[in-house]
């Protein structure tokens, strides 16, 4: 069997719930999600708006201040929102790829430091970020620890492997400009067991996927993930995986409109980035620097991008014509979207504006 590319576009958005909106609870829907995209503090209230029936923000915030939802730096070293099951088993599972990026890397060789020095002055960060503290305050005991190091300075390495979350700090959502972390006690686990099971949890949120697609999701060695793919019990059409007794939607299957939030992992977690955007959009939704920016989804393909005006609206420029009940139904979006952002931020994303300047104008229009 052979999946048309159409099926594999029904695929990941039925099991990343965005064939309808599913009357879920908050961890039930973050938990099919798998992973949100999190850097920046917006996305996973719209990336979960998009998904859920009736979602309030509000739970997102106490799922943040009680811990039940982790925010942290895991795969392809960027922050994250994910269960605490999740992030226990997704810890150990990038724990050496994560230390390897950083403790590899030539900034941190010029520091001058050994690894078991840089082991030793983690063991005293951690003990004093068992309560919430902020990062100069990391930053001055580090350099307590170590002096001056140089730029970019001890933290950036060990910020990016350390078993820290984010605590919120306020602002529109839960989080501001203020950065807070916390050590979280993780038991150990086997790290291939725990990659086994991380590929597991991708399958069932982005499957079908290829070991290229779990290489893209996690940027681990493709032959670190097919060991790891041996340890489970999958079910595989050619170079296709995925999880026992999960169907595929007809590739006609109707998918509504949506807005969707910047980053969102529909358009990370492939290595074919066609299954959700064109390849003739890709470079304008996935910028040069890394910028994913927020998208139109139409017939589940991007079809242009949005944003917030300083007027309160949603100005969405289509990279192609689109019919009056599609441009109905965006504006239908748009209408709920514009009252989840008035309530926190009306002009959200606004400091990524610089990257309208060149997009096609053709099909603009204020919703």
């Amino acid at each position: 069997m052979t999946f048309t590319a159409r099926q594999l576009n029904r695929a990941t958005l039925d099991r990343q719930m965005l064939l309808r909106r599913e009357p879920v609870d908050l961890l039930t829907a973050v938990d099919r999600v798998v992973a949100i995209q999190a850097q920046e503090p917006a996305s996973p209230y719209i990336a979960l708006w998009n998904r859920m029936r009736g979602f309030d923000p509000a739970d997102l915030d106490e799922a943040f201040a009680s811990g039940v939802i982790r925010k942290a730096t895991l795969m392809r070293i960027t922050l994250h929102a994910v269960t605490v099951a999740d992030h226990e088993v997704f810890h150990h599972a990038m724990l050496p790829a994560l230390r390897a990026s950083r403790l590899n890397d030539k900034r941190f060789r010029a520091m001058g430091l050994t690894i078991e020095r840089a082991d030793e002055v983690l063991a005293h960060m951690l003990e004093f970020a068992a309560e919430p503290r902020t990062k100069p305050e990391l930053e001055a005991l580090l350099h307590s620890h170590v002096g001056d190091v140089g730029e970019p300075g001890i933290w950036w390495a060990l910020a990016s492997y350390a078993p820290l979350v984010r605590r919120p700090t306020g602002g529109p959502w839960a989080y501001g400009p203020k950065l807070s972390f916390q050590t979280t006690v993780i038991e150990p686990r086997e790290r291939m067991v725990a990659l086994a099971e991380m590929l597991r949890r991708y399958l069932t949120g982005f499957g079908p996927a290829t070991v290229l697609d779990m290489n893209q999701f996690t940027m681990l060695p493709r032959t670190t993930i097919r060991e790891a793919l041996e340890l489970l019990d999958l079910v595989r059409e050619g170079d296709y995986y995925d999880v026992p007794n999960r169907t595929i939607p007809e590739e006609d299957t109707p998918t509504p409109p949506r807005l969707m939030a910047m980053w969102d992992s529909t358009l990370l977690a492939y290595a074919d980035r066609s299954r959700i955007i064109p390849d003739a959009y890709r470079k304008l939704v996935i910028r040069n620097n890394g910028d994913t920016l927020p998208t139109l989804l139409v017939d589940g393909q991007v079809a242009g991008v949005w944003r917030s005006t300083e007027d309160g609206d949603i100005e969405a420029t289509a990279f192609h014509a689109l019919s009056d009940d599609q441009w109905v139904g965006l504006a239908d979006e748009a209408k709920a979207l514009r009252k989840l952002l008035g309530d926190r931020e009306p002009q959200v994303y606004r400091r990524y504006h610089r990257w309208w300047t060149g997009l096609p104008v053709e099909h603009v229009r204020n919703l």
